[in-house]
């Protein structure tokens, strides 16, 4: 499930269109993944540095995946479905505004496109965000996680099938499949700015239903903090790739196994939305420091 021509493609189609409009190919330093309801994390983007542009630029430049042939459409409320090229902090980023999921119908390997085409345009750090419900009891809906592992109960991987050697190892590690030092960045920013940030791990599940009380308890019981339908095989492609990853989550809702309550995707985007400003703060802040 490694599909380095339609990358390459994706990748070229993305070059030629945004140096059309910059005067430059783009060269991202970091790529952003933006979760669902969390698509403000683009007001955090500023114009790219683009001199040699045909027309002077005030805003980030964005191209919409149904200009990329053969790039997978998002089909999910709140996911634009576009690439944002733009600065933070003096850094090139490249921000993906909405993700793909294999509840869709999607296979791996257009889960992982996003990220694998944003590190064949060069990026070389991958901050990554999701909602999330919350297992650890301790936790609010509306409080934000830096992912410091995770659990992969997809039963699927990106890797499946022939390795494509220029990308990555046979047997990639994943020892360490976040950050440390990305983490403790973010950790610092979070103090600095006065945002709460908790620290677990993430268990990503195919969905979309959302989890039964047992299933609740169950993660929790091996050693959960935080349950979503994203970001565990984005990162597996990501690692095997190379790229320093970033994770946070968003908890939009309490999974409480004895007093389970619905979770609308309704309520998940409001609480999102509502938590969205102490994202983007935050994640504006550490990109300033890759």
């Amino acid at each position: 499930m490694q599909n380095p021509e339609n990358v390459q493609n994706s990748a070229s189609v993305i070059a030629s269109a945004i140096s059309g409009q910059t005067g430059h190919t783009p060269r991202p330093r970091v790529g952003v993944v933006c979760g669902t309801g969390l698509g403000g994390l683009a007001d955090a983007l500023d114009a790219p540095d683009a001199p040699n542009a045909p027309v002077a630029l005030d805003a980030p430049v964005a191209l919409p995946y149904a200009r990329i042939p053969g790039f997978p459409q998002s089909t999910v409320a709140s996911h634009e479905g576009r690439f944002l090229f733009g600065r933070i902090g003096g850094v090139d980023v490249v921000l993906q505004q909405g993700r793909c999921h294999l509840y869709e119908g999607y296979p791996p390997e257009d889960v992982c496109m996003g990220v694998r085409v944003m590190a064949a345009l060069g990026i070389e750090t991958l901050v990554i965000t999701n909602a999330a419900g919350a297992l650890n009891p301790r936790w609010d809906a509306g409080d934000l996680m830096l992912i410091t592992d995770h659990v992969n109960f997809t039963g699927r991987s990106p890797l499946t099938g022939p390795n494509h050697d220029a990308w990555g190892p046979r047997f990639p590690d994943m020892s360490a499949p976040y950050d440390a030092a990305l983490g403790r960045i973010a950790m610092e920013e979070a103090a600095r700015l006065g945002v709460r940030l908790e620290r677990g791990v993430y268990a990503g599940v195919p969905g979309p239903q959302m989890e039964t009380p047992a299933e609740t308890r169950m993660y929790r019981q091996l050693g959960a903090d935080a349950v979503g339908m994203s970001t565990v095989l984005e990162v597996i492609a990501a690692r095997h790739m190379g790229l320093r990853v970033l994770g946070i989550s968003c908890l939009t809702n309490k999974n409480l196994p004895d007093c389970m309550r619905e979770a609308p995707l309704e309520e998940v985007i409001r609480v999102a939305g509502e938590a969205g400003g102490r994202l983007t703060r935050l994640v504006a802040a550490v990109v300033a420091r890759v």
